[in-house]
């Protein structure tokens, strides 16, 4: 007879404060984005609505747009823990990366995350600064991604471990980009099928030949 698994432990109270701070942020955060428009929300007004100082939202995120990006950069941030532990099975870097991935996709449970990730889309297309932010945050994920490679794998050099990781990312990004322009609904399963789809696409992309265009009057 097998044991049953023991509960994982609660987390500290402080913690679970620090959480449910968080929690409200974003939630209030992403209303007021979408309902009022990024620009045209304040800072005071959304540290009003959560009632919380302005010092404890900068202990929580950095700035806004970070507020806006957080459901996307929680993926990320489960994709660099799921890569601290991951195996590879004889797959290529790309293939191996994306099984982390895809991993790191099925541990975002909350049911209202694909709404987020979906406000999230709209507020980067419509506002360049939480676009700029995504790719900044992009670049600094890459760079974790970089060092908890290096530190696991003998890897080839870095140029190509680094242009794995952005073949990646720019592969999920296109996936999320039709993922959203799609019809309803929007899930998880959706997502994860757009980014399947993105990956099998690749070889094709990579191989993909160029040939001018006929011109009129050519026979």
């Amino acid at each position: 007879m097998s044991t049953p698994a023991a509960p994982e432990p609660r987390p500290p109270l402080r913690e679970r404060k620090k959480q449910r701070t968080r929690e409200a942020l974003l939630a209030t955060g992403l209303r007021l984005f979408a309902e009022r428009g990024f620009a045209e929300t304040t800072l005071d007004e959304l540290c009003d609505e959560v009632e919380v100082s302005k010092r404890t939202f900068f202990r929580t995120f950095a700035s806004k747009e970070e507020v806006a990006m957080a459901p996307l950069h929680d993926l990320w941030e489960l994709f660099l823990r799921e890569l601290a532990t991951a195996t590879p099975a004889g797959e290529t870097l790309v293939e191996f990366l994306h099984g982390v991935l895809l991993t790191a996709l099925e541990g975002m449970t909350d049911p209202d995350w694909p709404r987020r990730v979906l406000v999230s889309q709209r507020l980067a297309e419509r506002n360049p600064s939480v676009a700029a932010y995504g790719l900044y945050f992009c670049d600094r994920t890459t760079r974790a991604a970089l060092a908890l490679l290096r530190e696991r794998f003998t890897l080839p050099d870095d140029l190509t471990v680094l242009l794995a990781l952005d073949i990646l990312i720019a592969a999920f990004h296109r996936a999320q980009e039709a993922w959203a322009a799609a019809p309803g609904p929007h899930t998880r399963d959706g997502l994860r099928e757009h980014a399947d789809a993105a990956r099998t696409v690749l070889p094709v992309v990579l191989d993909a030949p160029v040939r001018a265009a006929a011109r009129v009057g050519d026979s």
